[in-house]
This record gives C-alpha cells, structure tokens and sequence, in this order.
C-alpha cells in the first residue's frame, strides 16, 4: 500500500520501480446520473488518460497530484492522519469534500501508480516530462472531456510546477490557483548549487525507456518553461492560496545537510510571487491533502468563492 509521504512527496520521484500501464482499448465511462463520472477520455493521437469528475458549478477544480501520483491522490487519506501512514479510501478526502460546493476534476498523469501499488491505466508516455508536457496534456483532457473553465487550479508538490505554467499560458480561462507545498521555480535558487545538482542527478539515474515506466519529472525544463512564460501581471493576477508543510522534511540528497530550509523559502517566494495567502500552520508533513484534507478543501472553497465573486 503506498504511503501518505509517497504520493505527491519528492521522495517518491527518487526510488521506484519502472511499470508499464496498459493501453486503454476503447474510451469507458462510468456515470451514476449526477453528472459524476469515472472514465477514460482518448486524446488526439489516441493515448487515453484516467479522469474523475464529480459536482457541479463554475468554476471547475482541477486537481494535479505530485510526482506519481494518481487522482486517487485526492479521494484518499492517511490513516490517523500521520505522515507515512497507510492510504485509505474516505468521504473526508479533499474531492468529495470540493465536489459539495462546485465542480472538481483529478486525473492520472501517465507513469503514475494508485492507492493499491497498481500503475494507472493511463497511456505511458516517453520519460522524463516537464512542466509543459503535462501542461498540454491536461488542457488536452479537459477538452476531449468536454469539462469547461474557468479553472481553479491546485497542484501538489511537481504538480504546482505543471498547474503553474497552465496558470501561465492559459491565463484568461484561469480563475484562481491553490499550490499544495508546492514546487517551484524559486527551488533552483533556495537549494545550493550542489543540493540541487545532487537531486538532479538522483531524478536522471531513475530507470526509465521509451514509452513505458513511472513519471520521472524534469525539474530544469520546468524552470525554464514558467520563467519563459512568466509575464507583466499573470502571478497574482487571480485569487491564490499558497499551503505549506510545517513539519520537517527533506529530499534526502546528497551529504551537504538538510533541504527543508530551502524549501521553506522556495514557499515564501512563491506565496510573494502568486500574491497569496501564505498558510503556514498546516500541522502536516509533505502530503498535506491526505494528512489534514480539510483544511485544503477550505482554501480551494476560499479561491473559489472569491473568483465567484468577481463575475457577480
């Protein structure tokens, strides 16, 4: 069973087994008549990639896991809560808990493994990715499902990286951005030039082929890409909510000391940048959305609630 720290934790990027996912043979969908729905959409070129939809009202959540993760990142919680516990299907969960008062949307990203330890029956792709990768593939699939902005975005851990270039790149459809301890940019400049070089190189070393095995990120084509999208007024042009972890951890790379405070700085430029609300008293490790799923539900229903108010 995977753990709370594994899903959107950095850590899961760094030791993983390579699975190959099958290819979906047709598009399957399974809908109860509330309008929520389990399904396989087929993207041009014919990849198909896991999507769950659930609620109603404007605007629509979409939810990005981190590194690995699946939709089921959003439908699960720790056991008591505590970090490294055992994942447990609950109606607390952050999506059914967003899902009471407006659309919400997650999906699996290709190379990402659910709650059971099986791989995601998502189409594999060709590893590593960057941010724009699954930046276009989440714009793919939320057309090919017919599922309509605007879009409150929350990413986890790499997943800010990919719903930080969206927010970017497709700014007028974008109402609001909730990050999740999220990465960011300001990572490469937080770590040392060693420590960062020390994760890169532990991420490059992760076993990987063509068309097949776990997500493996590009964090220094993310960089690139966000910086190089990043315009005159777009951060902190919508409502924003920064969340960040408030017990230690680290990435564990390299020999030249602890990468938490790095991190913790990387956040607070990144609530500067986004001109957010910094929540920093969050009593939870990496993986705030399955240790305290109530306060993340809380801030995406603040974002949400002041993009309404800006088209009343």
């Amino acid at each position: 069973m995977r753990t709370a720290c594994g899903f959107p934790a950095v850590a899961a990027v760094l030791a993983a087994v390579v699975c190959v996912a099958p290819v979906p043979a047709a598009v399957a969908a399974v809908a109860d008549g509330s309008g929520d729905t389990e399904r396989t959409v087929t993207l041009p070129g014919g990849r198909g990639v896991h999507l769950e939809c659930r609620g109603s009202g404007s605007p629509t959540v979409v939810l990005v896991s981190g590194a690995r993760g699946a939709a089921d990142e959003w439908t699960h919680l720790a056991a008591g809560g505590a970090a490294g516990a055992a994942l447990e299907p609950s109606t607390s969960s952050v999506l059914p808990r967003v899902a009471a008062y407006t659309r919400v949307c997650a999906y699996d990203r290709p190379g990402t493994t659910r709650a059971d330890d099986t791989p995601t029956s998502s189409t594999p792709v060709r590893q590593p990715t960057s941010a724009r990768d699954g930046a276009d593939d989440l714009r793919a699939v939320l057309a090919a499902a017919g599922e309509r902005g605007p879009y409150v975005l929350v990413g986890a851990s790499w997943g800010a990286m990919i719903t930080g270039l969206l927010a970017r790149t497709d700014a007028p459809r974008v109402a609001g951005v909730v990050t999740v301890d999220g990465a960011s940019p300001h990572l490469r400049d937080t770590l040392t030039a060693e420590q960062w070089s020390d994760w890169m190189r532990t991420i490059a070393a992760m076993p990987q082929g063509p068309g097949q095995g776990q997500e493996v990120p590009d964090y220094p084509a993310a960089v690139d890409e966000i910086r190089a999208a990043a315009g005159p007024g777009r951060p902190g042009s919508v409502p924003a909510v920064v969340l960040t972890s408030d017990h230690p951890w680290d990435l564990k790379v390299g020999s030249t000391g602890s990468t938490w405070p790095a991190w913790q700085a990387a956040q607070r430029r990144l609530a500067a940048e986004l001109h957010a609300r910094h929540v920093i008293r969050t009593d939870s490790g990496h993986g705030i959305a399955v240790e305290q799923p109530g306060l993340v539900a809380d801030a995406i229903r603040e974002v949400v609630d002041q993009a309404r108010a800006r088209v009343r």
